[in-house]
């Protein structure tokens, strides 16, 4: 070797060991640094450790110091909770795949989050570890810890695999079992729970945790003294979360033990469940219903009913119990209403079907006494006999469905529900229900049905009473429908028949008898069954009134005038009713006695006395007649002249116009009599009284000479056919004759023929008249309308006044409003008859009411309301427009004063109206009871009308809900929705209440679901 080798191996050899040096030097550098690093960690300063094990890192050549720094940086991320923490331990992993503390890294980060109580974080660690590479102190901490942090989030099933594999460690076996029994109790497995429970019992850490689960443990296994005896003892130590709980464990193993008294005062001091965001505990419907029964078993009833009524919508075995019991306890305080409810719940659940068949036997017999708002009460005891035929109550129950029928006073139904039934019993029920129908029938005016429901009766004989009953009914239907003849033999019939005597009708069959012989023309006859109602001395002034007037007017066209008169005076000095009809018939009675002087002065008193008497101007036309006969001419005309003034619109214009005329041609001052009769020939146009003033006319033109002047001014009259007269007047009596031989479908016949060949015949008025009247006897108003209607548009007349009366009626049938109305108020304005002034001023008032128009409804009502004349309908008609009216413009206060007036007299569905509008107004000055008592009454006697008992329910909700007993009144309101669907407005307002009612008990009771 060279001398330059040796020294460039020198120089080399140097280099090498210089950079060796350097390595070292950088090695132990970076042991220091590492040192440091983990220094810092050990002592938790994670960020400045995490800094400093990523400087070794980078610098770092050893790829095991690289991993070490690695794992480290990556655990101080998870201590320092860095985003990237979950990312860099598994970049650790995946970037030293040998590293010895791969599985470190997994069990260390999962311990943290574990040590942490981030429990689902350390499972998904424990997860990644590989339990085979631990040692056997560590594998029992890593069961634990995993085995807990699954129990932790609920992973039971995880949770007890790793658990169950340290139940026999020195250091966790006590932990696992506990939580293994923990597990198990919330898993409902009692007897596991309580296997593991025992294991653990002695140990302090556990006994405290342990005394409630071991209580609730034995409850549950139905070791109720047990439970008892642990509950108990740990009470003192408690908390008041725990109390509550405890209590109620208490509470119920009493109960269950039949122990009621010893349970009430436990079950009372629960609190109820919280839940998350609630500051107060909840009870549900079996919490109300154990203490609620426990208080009916000690027959504390007023108890017992505060905690049933508080289970709202149960829908279970526990619900159907309750509602049972709370049936029950109602009974016992004899709130029959609240106990109907209650069993109609229980028996629509069939949970237990023998608590259903009591249920709904309570349900039928309480129907029969108290009534029931929600189905005919002969609907509900059958419809419990169709479900249950072979009951031992069945004879009894079928005796109440008999009398139901009746009772129920909802004919209509019962009718339906008795088509088809065989029965003798139902045969009786049939006669009695088919009579009421009918009588309902017949008080709504509707007098061909009634009779149909009367000859049903009729056709069912069982009870002699009921058919006496029909029979008087029947011939009143008759005589309605102007059947005379028939009516006259149905009164006669009644009369012969043994139980007349005794049934209500006989009272004034005396009456009813002699009003049919009048009506009959049969005056001799009517004038002694007058005689023989007059002597029996009735307490019924207006009706003896009456009979007193139309006595004089038997006696009158029969021309026994003192007898009239004495009849006459004797109404007067009833003074029960106006006596200006007596007054003037008194008149002119005297009159046709010859006493010509006393009948002026009777009349001219008349006109003094009665100055708004609608026959006033009969008077004045009479008084006129009597001057003429006593030769007082210009008496006759001063008084006709005042006639025409004051009474333009009466039918006794034409005829006074025509007088005058007449007494001028009398005197030869044929100008002036042909004045009045062209005037009565063109403002009374086809009037008789025009016929004959035309007549008339042409004698004073003949006798004057000036037939051309005659014959060109009857041309301008329409209605005379001078040429036609003879076939005019023959065509006309042909019809007439028909009509007065009862020839109803003949004389129609020919009165149209006569119309339709003399439109503007002599007698065209007289005909459309005549034939109206038929059609209207034949209920065939729609044909009599244009005959009414060509009357009431021509001049006035004699006619007038019931064409008026017959043509408004249709268009009221029709609700025909405004086309009534005018015709109304003529008849109001020109009726001679009270009746139909009457039959006016009710009608408009009915009639303004449908029109929205309150004020005008309001004034009329009053109108009637201060007649002398009127019949109690239509004084309940006055009265309850005057508060519909009223609550149409919210003035209650006098909707409440008319409602009351209502009630007084009115039947069938406005009685229904008044009832649920008193207590409408009971509810709204706060008295519920009061309130819920009217509806009842609503329910017992007006079920039949369907809309009222509805809201009279709606109505009960509410006072049942201001009575604390919700149960009732989410239950009625309920009942509402399901059962009465066609009342729209009713619905909704029943919806509306029960979501108010369910959100506001909703906030103590966890089983009821608010409304959304």
């Amino acid at each position: 070797m060279t001398k330059k080798n040796i020294v460039s191996l020198f120089v080399a050899i140097s280099f090498s060991f210089q950079i060796i040096a350097q390595q070292s030097a950088t090695y132990a550098s970076n042991l220091v640094d590492y040192q440091k690093a983990l220094s810092l960690y050990n002592n938790q300063q994670y960020l400045a450790a995490q800094s400093l094990f990523s400087s070794v890192k980078k610098t770092a050549k050893e790829e095991v110091l690289q991993s070490d720094c690695a794992y480290y940086i990556a655990n101080c991320a998870v201590r320092l909770n860095q985003q990237n923490a979950d990312q860099l331990v598994e970049d650790f992993v995946k970037e030293y795949p040998t590293s010895t503390k791969r599985n470190t890294a997994f069990v260390d980060v999962a311990d943290y989050y574990f040590e942490n109580s981030k429990y689902a974080y350390a499972r998904k660690w424990y997860d990644k570890v590989d339990e085979n590479a631990l040692g056997r102190k560590e594998k029992e901490k890593f069961y634990f810890n995993n085995g807990y942090s699954a129990f932790s989030v609920k992973q039971y099933k995880e949770a007890k695999k790793y658990l169950s594999k340290v139940e026999s460690s020195q250091e966790y076996g006590s932990q696992a079992k506990y939580y293994i029994g923990f597990m198990a109790y919330e898993g409902d497995d009692y007897e596991q729970a309580n296997a593991y429970f025992d294991q653990v019992s002695d140990q302090e850490r556990y006994k405290e945790k342990l005394s409630y689960y071991q209580a609730d443990l034995n409850f549950k296994l139905g070791n109720f003294e047990k439970a008892i005896v642990l509950a108990k003892e740990r009470l003192d130590t408690s908390d008041e979360t725990e109390v509550s709980e405890l209590s109620k464990i208490i509470g119920e193993s009493y109960f269950n033990l039949e122990k009621y008294a010893e349970a009430i005062p436990f079950l009372t001091e629960y609190k109820g469940k919280k839940g998350n965001r609630e500051k107060t505990g909840k009870w549900n419907n079996t919490d109300y219903y154990q203490l609620g029964y426990a208080y009916y078993k000690q027959k504390d009833y007023e108890k017992a009913i505060s905690e049933f009524n508080k289970i709202v919508g149960g829908s279970n075995s526990i619900a159907q119990n309750a509602y049972y019991h709370l049936g029950e306890s109602y009974i016992n305080l004899d709130k029959k209403q609240e106990a109907l409810n209650a069993f109609r719940n229980a028996s629509e659940m069939d949970f237990d079907l023998k608590i259903q068949e009591d249920a709904w036997l309570n349900y039928a017999k309480i129907s029969y006494e108290i009534g029931n708002p929600y189905q005919p009460t002969p609907q509900v005891l059958a419809g419990y006999l169709n479900k249950y035929p072979n009951t031992s109550y069945k004879e009894e129950i079928e005796t109440l469905l008999i009398d139901s029928y009746i009772t129920s006073k909802n004919y209509k139904e019962a009718l339906k529900l008795l088509e088809g039934k065989k029965s003798f019993e139902n045969k009786v029920a049939y006669q009695k229900v088919a009579f009421y129908r009918g009588l309902e029938l017949y008080n709504e005016n509707d007098y061909l049905e009634a009779e149909t429901l009367f000859d049903a009766s009729l056709k069912e004989p069982r009870d002699p009473n009921y058919t006496a009953r029909a029979t008087f009914w029947k011939a009143e239907a008759d005589y309605n429908l102007t059947n005379y003849d028939e009516a006259l033999i149905g009164f006669k019939q009644f009369q012969q028949q043994a139980e007349s005597s005794s049934a209500p009708e006989n009272e004034n069959i005396d009456y009813n008898l002699a009003y049919t012989y009048f009506k009959l023309k049969n005056y001799e006859q009517a004038t002694k069954f007058f005689n023989q109602f007059i002597s029996k001395k009735r307490e019924d002034k207006v009706r003896l009134n009456d009979a007193y007037l139309r006595l004089g007017d038997a006696h009158f066209v029969s021309s026994q005038y003192e007898s009239a008169i004495n009849a006459y005076e004797n109404a007067i000095k009833l003074n029960e009713i106006d006596s200006d009809y007596p007054a003037f018939q008194k008149a002119i009675s005297i009159g046709y006695t010859g006493q010509s002087s006393k009948k002026i002065k009777s009349l001219e008193k008349f006109i003094s006395d009665y100055p708004n008497s609608k026959l006033r101007d009969d008077a004045m036309y009479e008084l006129g007649n009597s001057y003429v006969k006593a030769n007082e001419t210009d008496k006759a005309l001063a008084i006709y002249n005042r006639l025409n003034n004051e009474y333009r619109m009466s039918s006794f214009v034409p005829k006074a116009l025509l007088r005058q005329g007449l007494v001028y041609y009398n005197a030869s001052e044929n100008e002036n009599a042909l004045t009045k009769f062209k005037k009565v020939a063109s403002d009374y146009a086809g009037s008789p009284e025009a016929v004959q003033a035309v007549a008339t006319a042409r004698l004073i033109y003949i006798d004057l000479g000036r037939v051309n002047e005659y014959a060109s001014w009857v041309k301008t009259l329409d209605y005379v056919e001078v040429t036609d007269a003879d076939l005019d007047n023959a065509t006309y009596e042909a019809a007439e004759k028909q009509y007065l031989d009862n020839n109803t479908d003949k004389a129609i016949k020919q009165f149209n023929g006569y119309l339709n060949q003399f439109p503007n015949g002599l007698h065209a008025l007289q005909s459309h008249f005549y034939v109206a009247q038929l059609y209207y006897k034949k209920d065939l108003l729609e044909n009599a309308a244009p005959h009414y209607k060509y009357i009431v548009e021509t001049s006035h007349s004699e006619y007038t006044e019931e064409a008026l009366t017959r043509l408004s009626q249709f268009y009221l049938q029709k609700k025909s409003w405004n086309q009534a109305i005018p015709l109304l108020l003529r008849l109001e304005q020109e009726a001679n008859f009270p009746q139909n002034v009457v039959f006016a001023q009710s009608n408009l008032m009915k009639a303004y009411y449908q029109l929205e128009n309150y004020n005008d409804a309001f004034t009329y009502a009053d109108k009637v309301l201060a007649s002398s004349k009127i019949d109690n309908k239509i004084k309940s008609d006055a009265h309850v427009i005057i508060a519909r009216s009223a609550i149409k413009t919210n003035d209650e206060a006098k909707a409440k004063t008319a409602y009351a007036q209502v009630e007084k007299v009115a039947t069938g569905e406005t009685a229904a109206e008044a009832l649920y509008y008193n207590a409408y107004f009971k509810n709204k000055d706060g008295k519920h009871e009061a309130s819920n008592q009217a509806v009842q009454k609503l329910a017992k006697d007006f079920s039949g009308y369907r809309y009222y008992s509805a809201k009279g329910l709606v109505l009960m909700a509410k006072n049942y809900y201001a009575l604390n007993d919700a149960f009732q009144a989410t239950y009625i309101l309920e009942s509402v929705i399901q059962n009465f669907p066609e009342f729209d407005d009713v619905v909704s307002e029943a919806k509306a209440e029960l979501s108010k009612i369910k959100t506001e008990e909703a906030k103590t009771n966890s089983s009821i679901q608010p409304e959304d």
